[in-house]
């Protein structure tokens, strides 16, 4: 009696504790699927709003010639050859070594100009720190065009370095205005105690911006670094105005304007040549988005 009264229970909870299998299990699973998207649908549609022009520039740079002009959203063959095809036109493989040289040396002269600029405007006290900080932002609300007329006049005539891209990353290594605004920002959000530890502990001004600040700027560092290398990589403007006039200068943003004037009727290679030229600055993000976002989200932090 005592052993049958004892496994009774043991049972009834085995049943009320298993899981639903069949039908059941089945429509449980729908319906959380539909409560899912239900509370991520404004978030689906704007992936989807991102997405989706992508898709219809993959797909259509493997089209054929003949497809890539019909109305067909799907290729009835894939042609991968479209790509070598880009690669093997006059100059590309040129432009991808011109955007290569400008965004790289562009994005590390930034970075080195930015931070010393950057950590004496938010841990030095000197007498006209504001008014400097000021004059770095106001240079910001200053168009480009404004001096682009005086700036070409100086480095064609006095530098004759016109027909290249030296006149656009020279300067880069002067410092950039929302760099080091961006980078200061970041830099007030360290607490100022381990400045004051390392210089107790003997640690020059140098030693403390290179072992101390820069590794807990990284973020900040990043930031910059990846919003210097996006600018560099798809600048249009500066290319038309320095090197047109040679075209082993171009860079990718000014030459895929004439590799799709080249290939008007060809929508299929100018996808593929777009394709090309987006591809390296989504690596770079997609690697570095973590630090990307923790940099942009820290810098606000502090003012």
């Amino acid at each position: 009696m005592t052993s049958t009264t004892l496994s009774a229970p043991s049972t009834a909870s085995t049943a009320t504790t298993a899981k639903p299998r069949g039908p059941e299990a089945a429509r449980a699973r729908r319906k959380r699927v539909l409560h899912w998207i239900a509370v991520h649908s404004v978030a689906i549609a704007v992936a989807l709003l991102f997405i989706l022009p992508f898709v219809f520039v993959f797909l259509t740079s493997v089209m054929s010639d003949s497809q890539a002009m019909s109305g067909d959203l799907w290729p009835s063959s894939w042609h991968w050859e479209n790509y070598k095809a880009v690669f093997e036109t006059d100059g590309f493989l040129t432009w991808w070594r011109n955007s290569l040289m400008y965004a790289g040396l562009g994005t590390l002269f930034t970075v080195c100009s930015a931070i010393p600029v950057a950590y004496a405007l938010a841990k030095f006290r000197f007498r006209g720190r504001r008014t400097a900080m000021l004059l770095v932002i106001s240079t910001m609300m200053l168009p480009p065009q404004v001096i682009v007329i005086p700036m070409y006049l100086v480095w064609a005539q006095q530098f004759h370095l016109s027909g290249t891209l030296w006149p656009l990353i020279i300067p880069m290594a002067f410092g950039d205005a929302y760099s080091i605004f961006l980078l200061r920002q970041f830099l007030l959000t360290i607490p100022k105690e381990y400045i004051e530890s390392a210089r107790v502990d003997g640690c020059g001004e140098v030693r403390t911006l290179l072992k101390i600040i820069v590794p807990m700027a990284k973020p900040g560092i990043a930031a910059i670094a990846l919003f210097q290398f996006f600018y560099c990589w798809n600048d249009y403007f500066g290319p038309q105005i320095y090197a047109a006039q040679d075209p082993g200068s171009w860079t990718l943003s000014y030459g895929l304007e004439s590799f799709k004037s080249a290939h008007m009727v060809n929508w299929n290679m100018t996808m593929a040549a777009t394709l090309l030229v987006m591809a390296p600055v989504i690596v770079v993000f997609f690697f570095a988005q973590k630090a990307f976002v923790e940099g942009v989200t820290l810098t606000g932090v502090k003012g």
